[in-house]
């Protein structure tokens, strides 16, 4: 299995596989699929922040990280919003999206960025270092039951002293 960069070639395929995968996740809207289209478009798409999982020339997973911001008092605080993650159901529990995690993380580092929010299952995203976002004194809008938002510190303390409420679109 490689993990790269994804590539417009890439779009249709993504598009096909996250609809797929979240059609069996515990957490799904069924949206998911075109809010990666949404996020590309937007003015906060990341392409050095967006990986497929490639096993045999397929696609067997994705991330996409892109910009986001919690508004403070004092101004804005830029991280990151990872949203979706997903791995094809047959290659589920091999720990594919687990390796996503740790090579998006790597490259935000590298990029700059200090914090990853995450609208998810709390059950996985612990195991990957998440917290829910209260903890560090930060809100989300009230649609969102907050124990399915979460937090992660790129660089230990780098979310001390931010308090306010975070963007997740």
């Amino acid at each position: 299995m490689i993990i790269r960069q994804e590539k417009p070639s890439d779009f249709v395929g993504i598009y096909d596989l996250v609809k797929a995968a979240f059609s069996t996740a515990k957490v799904a809207n069924g949206d998911e699929q075109d809010f990666v289209n949404r996020l590309r478009v937007g003015g906060n798409y990341v392409p050095e922040l967006a990986f497929v999982a490639e096993e045999d020339g397929k696609l067997v997973g994705h991330i996409m990280f892109t910009r986001t911001v919690v508004s403070t008092g004092g101004g804005n605080f830029v991280a990151l919003l990872l949203a979706p993650l997903c791995v094809a159901l047959e290659y589920r529990n091999r720990g594919i999206g687990s390796k996503l995690v740790k090579h998006g993380f790597e490259s935000a580092k590298a990029l700059g960025y200090r914090a990853v929010f995450v609208v998810g299952n709390p059950d996985y995203y612990h195991k990957l270092g998440f917290r829910s976002s209260e903890l560090f004194g930060i809100r989300n809008v009230p649609e969102i039951p907050c124990e399915f938002v979460m937090a992660c510190e790129l660089l230990p303390g780098s979310l001390n002293g931010v308090s306010g409420t975070v963007t997740l679109s």
